[in-house]
């Protein structure tokens, strides 16, 4: 669709992202929807918010204007649920429930999986950084082009994933090959060959992490599965096998990907915005920085999660039905001009001394969602980013894009197959 050209009724904004058109670039047609269909009606009969205001309502007003979809209802919303393996999983991850489910389950999870147990983390996610910059600078100081996004992005999280959970290496490896279609299976508009292969990759995944639950519980060490699975004196409250399962699928999904995605954004906003570098010479402003590059470009363009309505719900002159399925575009969310001046531009000043997700404005990065269903890894990803994103600059001062980067063309995550960098030669 060429924006320029759209007319007032853009019959399914899902299949508009999906072109190639906003693959390359969404940001035109998100600023269209929100100025002239905020409240979208999809050809399926999904609704898409594209305002910040409308958004960051949505995420708050869960649990009271909406709610996940209950088990009896799972077919009418995911029609291919009762024969889907990773549908049936997705219904039962913590952003599907709603209190009191969710509230226990939030609870039983947050007692191990803290922010002191991610800030533990820390020295070994600093030393896995170090590590695939380090096996990465041979090539590069040879003048050759290197992958960023295959040798540091997506191994980066993987690693990260397997110190936490306390896996092999090798594992972690094998598991995150099949994350990718998994993902593109739960897109509201997957095919059913799209579906079957992340049935396939669910499997697997689920019978690892069956196995994983079982050692753990056998030989347990100081990670956080062995944790989940152990007793705990003040609370005799435990997860089950299938929740925790879920729950590992879930943090899988969730937070891999997508922590690859922000890693090679971060890193072309560093090689764009060179002016803006001082903001990686120390903790307590690379964390603007990092904000700044998850309100650019939000990994997630939309929500995944259904959020039904639960009574007629009017916005921007447009009446929701009760009972209708409403997504979110975070990615728009975070571009409105009405929420964050002048935001097609990159300025980490905007999240400097601020909470984190909180614009000086008092605005909120809507990336990791907001409310009851704030994202859990959160903190985990933001470390990571904060880690990575200084050693990178003094490791490689130099660095330039070799080549232009290739995206997937995915309609759901803003994210690459390859993301080609080299030194800057001398004289060149």
């Amino acid at each position: 669709m060429d924006v320029q050209e759209t007319t007032a009724a853009c019959r399914d904004a899902f299949a508009e992202l999906a072109s190639p058109t906003c693959i390359h670039d969404p940001y035109p047609f998100m600023r269209w929807l929100r100025e002239h269909d905020p409240v979208h009606r999809a050809a399926s009969g999904l609704f898409l918010l594209s305002r910040h205001a409308d958004i960051s309502w949505a995420f708050k007003a869960t649990g009271d204007a909406f709610r996940g979809p209950g088990p009896g209802e799972l077919a009418r919303y995911f029609p291919r649920a009762a024969r889907s393996l990773s549908l049936n999983l997705l219904a039962s991850t913590l952003a599907m429930k709603d209190p009191p489910a969710h509230t226990r389950l939030r609870r039983l999870i947050s007692r191990d999986f803290t922010m002191r147990q991610i800030d533990n983390l820390r020295p070994s996610i600093a030393r896995i950084v170090a590590a695939r910059l380090e096996g990465m600078a041979p090539a590069l100081e040879r003048g050759e082009a290197v992958d960023l996004h295959r040798e540091f992005a997506l191994t980066l999280p993987m690693l990260v994933f397997a110190e936490l959970f306390g896996m092999p290496q090798d594992d972690i490896f094998g598991l995150a090959a099949g994350i990718g279609g998994i993902l593109e299976g739960l897109s509201p508009h997957a095919s059913d060959p799209q579906l079957a292969a992340a049935d396939a990759g669910s499997a697997r995944v689920k019978d690892y992490f069956s196995c994983l639950i079982q050692r753990k519980r056998t030989d347990p060490r100081h990670d956080i599965v062995s944790m989940l699975v152990g007793a705990h004196d003040d609370d005799a409250d435990t997860l089950t096998d299938a929740e925790l399962i879920s729950m590992l699928w879930g943090m899988l999904l969730g937070g891999f990907a997508t922590t690859a995605a922000t890693i090679d954004h971060a890193v072309l906003a560093m090689l764009a915005y060179p002016q803006q570098r001082h903001w990686l010479q120390g903790d307590g402003v690379v964390k603007a920085f990092v904000e700044e590059v998850l309100r650019c470009d939000a990994p997630a363009m939309f929500s995944s999660i259904p959020r039904i309505a639960q009574r007629d719900i009017e916005l921007g002159g447009v009446v929701i039905p009760k009972n209708a399925d409403v997504r979110v575009l975070i990615a728009s969310g975070n571009r409105d001009p009405d929420a964050f001046a002048d935001p097609d531009r990159f300025d980490p000043a905007r999240f400097y001394g601020t909470s984190p997700g909180m614009s000086t404005d008092g605005k909120i990065m809507l990336s990791f969602g907001h409310g009851i269903h704030f994202c859990l890894g959160a903190q985990l990803a933001r470390v990571q980013l904060a880690e990575s994103l200084p050693q990178i600059q003094a490791r490689f001062p130099t660095l330039e894009l070799a080549e232009q980067p290739t995206r997937e063309p995915s309609a759901f995550l803003r994210t690459f197959r390859a993301l080609p960098v080299r030194l800057h030669a001398r004289g060149s």
